[in-house]
């Protein structure tokens, strides 16, 4: 049960809420975000729930049965919108575009990306400066040093930064130079980061893990909402089947049964998600049919020539093709729905 505290709400009232509660043999949280304040009663005991609504200090009550409560669709009549300031949103029924490397790599780069971004009229550049490899010998990233030079650049363009965070210790480092903390699949399942970015007043974006199931991915997402941060965002990649042909397999699935469970954005990443330069735009238009608030995928001004995952890495050229033909699906999809 959800229990939205209204704004002006008085400690004592909550307490007396809580002792209420207690008595009905049901355990509290309070949960206080960005947003709004909850308190968030789990049991089994019996009650009338307009005894709670009508008490002093609450605004609504919601029953859910979903153990993830506070990113389940079930009590949120809007879904949620990501504002990342300049105009730039995230939410139904636009298409949020994000690009750029596998690996921040240098100036040159940076500049180069930004520019193909600016002709594109993509707003939001993804890119990682702490790369988690599967060798140690592989290209690791340049680190905060990266990030500010990076950081720098995009902000003179107006453009956006998401990023990965690997572990708590980044965050306060990175938290001035991002505009999206980027959880990768690896991390999906690090309760310690999750519980940190819950503490942080920016959006993050949580991966789906590289087996996790779609309910597993709404448990991580409700790890940081429970610790005070509702600037989420879902973001299907693939996962590690018994199938070889692509790196991953693509859950196009997940993108409509994500929306149906929560009010949180739904982002593709057709990358990752299949692994091979050829395909990753059919992936991305299908993403888009399928219902998704979001694409972000990898662009590089050489792939043949990127630090890591050229493979799947599209050039300009390409990119610019598939920004534009994902634009007219989405006209499409508003107006077949």
């Amino acid at each position: 049960m959800i229990i939205q505290l209204q704004r002006d709400a008085r400690s004592e009232q909550v307490e007396k809420l809580m002792g209420y509660l207690s008595q009905k043999r049901f355990t509290t949280k309070a949960v206080n975000t960005q947003k709004g304040s909850y308190l968030m009663a789990i049991g089994k005991g019996e009650f009338d729930i307009r005894a709670v609504g009508f008490m002093d200090g609450v605004a609504d009550i919601h029953v859910v049965s979903d153990d993830y409560k506070l990113v389940s669709a079930k009590w949120k009549v809007d879904p949620t919108e990501i504002d990342l300031g300049d105009g730039v949103v995230i939410k139904q029924g636009q298409l949020a575009l994000m690009a750029g490397p596998c690996s921040i790599e240098g100036e040159e780069q940076i500049n180069q990306t930004i520019q193909h971004l600016k002709e594109a009229g993509i707003t939001i550049m993804r890119g990682g400066v702490y790369k988690p490899r599967s060798s140690p010998y592989s290209f690791r990233g340049m680190g905060i040093d990266g990030l500010r030079l990076w950081f720098r650049m995009a902000k003179e363009n107006g453009i956006k930064i998401i990023s990965e965070v690997m572990q708590v210790s980044q965050i306060e480092e990175m938290y001035d130079y991002v505009d999206i903390f980027q959880v990768g699949a690896r991390n999906t399942q690090n309760f310690n980061l999750l519980d940190e970015l819950g503490k942080v007043d920016k959006p993050v974006m949580i991966k789906r893990g590289i087996s996790g199931t779609i309910d597993e991915l709404l448990y991580s997402a409700e790890y940081v909402f429970s610790g005070g941060n509702e600037k989420l965002l879902l973001c299907e990649r693939g996962i590690r089947t018994y199938e070889k042909a692509s790196r991953n397999t693509f859950d196009i699935n997940a993108i409509p049964i994500l929306k149906a469970k929560s009010h949180l954005p739904v982002i593709s990443d057709p990358s990752h998600g299949i692994g091979i330069r050829d395909h990753v735009p059919a992936i991305a238009l299908a993403s888009v049919l399928a219902g998704a608030d979001g694409i972000i995928y990898e662009a590089h001004q050489d792939p043949r020539k990127a630090f890591s995952d050229g493979q799947q890495t599209l050039n300009f050229n390409q990119s610019i093709k598939l920004a534009e033909n994902l634009r007219e699906v989405m006209k499409m999809r508003s107006e077949m729905l």
